[in-house]
């Protein structure tokens, strides 16, 4: 018979290493090494409202942990169960514009019953935590309700209402405040991503503050940047607001942009970041791209022109890292709001994002002849298509001065995708031409859990290489090191 006491957790102390016991002692011992070394988080969404006050809190362990979580929310998605009773309100599809959606218009359709009682909407989490199972998403979850709330019981139907209860009370006290936390992770610094429009008040507020965490922005110019952007032409006054310049032609655009990076650099920021479906680059004439400016002023943007002109923008990017300094980022193949029904229901950013196949060797070639053999740029490239790491990314890396590849991302970012990185990305392109890890994450808690993750994978990966006798242990305890910390730092010039 089953019991009916509760299972508490159990986390291997042991867990994510070889089954091999030499491989699995030496991957302990090294994991061991830097296991308590500061986390740094060089790209990721968390929101610095958070932080900015000393007073603020996460909200319910519902808000916290299901509703601000695609991960989350995506799964139970995927079993039928509706977004609404996961506390989701739709969004009135003739006010939601593609892929930009105002948070403040979101009301309930009719004969829609959006969940707001936030104990229901745990019960139903719990009810399906068993989905989680052997994911990512599993794994960040046990780790953050055992070592960071200290739940001690399982979550399941059963133990629902009562860790409910235990979350609350933590998230009461100022222990678990997110400033208190920051500190508690070890957190030595933390950047946030922010569109170019964004008036930054936020960082501005935390460093008036005197509180002494390092919480820094990242320049995002991707709304201005995509003329397809619904809205460009709002998000273009707000450049011309927010920088002084008055955007009327494609070299004003540019001036604006400029004036933005220099913002964002006076508050700390050390890097740009540029989310794109496809990497290709080129560069237009000033005509050409006076041009299509001028078409998309007028409303009269066509798909091939927003084609070109990213592409473009992509040069121009790098051109200006090379002269400011930051460290340009480059995210590619993600097929964004793939679910257009959802889409038009719930607006984006709903867990609807789908891989899709990319293309580096061809379509970087402009920018890295005109840039990549200047090391004063560092080119940090992200991709979903993980084919294209051993076939082109690799040997790019393994070869142009600026470009380095950052770690597994979005849907790979675990156990077996890092595997898989380490194993396709290291022969070739080095160690020290890739940049460490970074979490990428909105959801605070989860932090500590994926840095420790990319940890004990790594200190597996670097101890295998140990017993198969290609570096021997001195030279493991420097990778370890540069895997869990240094790599990050440097990549990011943090401390410059």
């Amino acid at each position: 018979m089953f019991s009916a006491r509760p299972t508490l957790w159990h986390l291997s102390p042991d867990r994510f290493f070889d089954p091999d016991p030499a491989r699995r002692r030496l991957a302990r011992e090294l994991y061991e090494s830097v296991a308590d070394l500061p986390l740094v988080c060089p790209h990721g969404h968390v929101d610095p409202r958070l932080l900015a006050d000393e007073e603020a809190t996460f909200g319910s362990p519902t808000e916290l942990l299901i509703i601000s979580d695609h991960y989350v929310y995506r799964m139970l998605y995927s079993q039928g169960i509706p977004l609404e009773s996961l506390g989701l309100s739709p969004s009135p599809p003739a006010r939601c514009s593609r892929r930009v959606c105002d948070p403040a218009l979101k009301v309930e359709e009719p004969g829609v019953r959006v969940e707001t009682d936030h104990r229901r909407i745990w019960q139903t989490f719990a009810d399906h935590f068993h989905l989680f199972r052997g994911t990512p998403t599993g794994v960040w979850l046990a780790h953050e309700l055992h070592q960071v709330f200290g739940i001690e019981e399982k979550l399941t139907s059963q133990t629902a209402q009562d860790i409910y209860d235990q979350l609350v009370a933590r998230l009461a006290s100022p222990e678990f405040r997110p400033r208190a936390l920051f500190q508690r992770f070890r957190i030595e610094v933390l950047c946030t991503t922010d569109a170019a429009t964004d008036p930054l008040v936020h960082h501005q507020a935390l460093r008036a503050s005197g509180w002494p965490g390092d919480v820094r922005p990242t320049f995002r110019p991707d709304a201005v940047i995509n003329l397809l952007t619904p809205g460009w032409q709002d998000h273009i006054q707000a450049l011309s607001d927010l920088s002084g310049v008055n955007v009327h032609s494609y070299r004003t655009f540019i001036q604006a942009l400029e004036e933005r990076r220099a913002f964002f650099k006076r508050l700390g920021a050390t890097a740009t970041d540029h989310a794109v479906e496809s990497a290709e680059t080129a560069e237009l004439t000033p005509a050409e791209a006076e041009r299509i400016f001028q078409r998309a002023r007028r409303g009269q943007t066509t798909p091939e022109d927003a084609r070109r002109f990213t592409a473009h923008m992509l040069m121009e990017s790098a051109r200006m890292s090379l002269e400011d300094g930051l460290v340009m980022q480059l995210h590619v193949g993600s097929l964004r709001d793939h679910n257009v029904p959802l889409f038009d229901r719930f607006g984006p950013d709903r867990g609807a994002d789908i891989p899709v196949a990319a293309e580096f060797t061809r379509n970087l070639r402009p920018l890295l002849n005109r840039f990549g053999n200047d090391p004063r740029l560092t080119l940090i490239v992200f991709t979903l298509d993980e084919s294209a790491y051993a076939r082109e990314l690799a040997p790019l890396a393994g070869h142009y001065p600026a470009l380095k590849l950052g770690p597994p991302w979005w849907f790979h970012d675990s156990i077996n995708g890092m595997n898989r990185y380490f194993d396709q990305v290291m022969e070739t392109a080095g160690l020290h031409n890739t940049v460490g890890f970074n979490d990428d994450t909105r959801a605070f808690p989860s932090i500590p859990a994926r840095h420790d993750v990319w940890r004990r994978v790594s200190a597996n990966w670097v101890a295998g290489l140990v017993v198969r006798g290609i570096v021997d242990r001195d030279d493991a305890q420097e990778m370890i090191v540069d895997l869990a910390y240094r790599l990050a730092k440097r990549a990011y010039r943090f401390g410059d």
